[in-house]
């Protein structure tokens, strides 16, 4: 089994530098074209049996660029959602509070959003569960740099510095086998 994981297309907010949980954007121009290079390489991967999106716009129009290139279809799963970065939302990314909200991993980010513990188990939990339930199948999954963060972390053991400076460019794809 293998798991493709990549973030979404560019949008707006990224281009702002804005912190972007939650909130339902669209992809610029730019992030459909990232999208549309994203589809040729995963057809070129050639083995990709499912792919699984956040809800969200962006990562379902990016889904959907993937799904028609590859001939695939698609389904959603609610724990692919960003993180919940809660008063952090819309902020610009270097906000002098923000790198240390998101390490306090018991604590939710911004007073009301979601802590990272929160976060990981249910990120967590859909990896157990699709590798409990899709383990012939190699599965694409697409979503935003938060969940990227911990998906990572997931596969690979992270220090604390690490899991802060982590990044994952829009359409970037990284390879977990299992």
């Amino acid at each position: 089994m293998k798991i493709y994981s990549t973030r979404h297309g560019q949008t707006n907010a990224n281009l702002d530098n804005k912190i972007c949980g939650i909130s339902d954007v669209n992809l610029t121009i730019n992030g459909i074209e990232q999208a549309k290079r994203l589809a040729k390489e995963i057809r070129m991967f050639g083995d990709v049996d499912m792919i699984i999106s956040s809800p969200l716009k962006r990562a379902v129009q990016t889904a959907t660029i993937v799904a028609d290139e590859i001939g695939a279809t698609f389904v959603t799963d609610e724990r692919l959602i960003e993180w919940d970065y809660g008063s952090f939302e819309g902020e610009n990314r270097n906000h002098p509070d923000f790198p240390m909200a998101k390490i306090q991993f018991g604590a939710k980010v911004g007073e009301y959003g979601e802590s990272l513990l929160r976060l990981s188990h249910r990120v967590y939990n859909f990896l157990d569960e699709l590798q409990d339930t899709y383990y012939r199948e190699n599965i694409l999954l697409i979503s935003h740099g938060g969940v990227c963060r911990v998906i990572e972390s997931y596969f690979n053991d992270m220090t604390v510095e690490e899991f802060l400076i982590f990044f994952m460019g829009n359409c970037e794809v990284r390879t977990y086998n299992l």
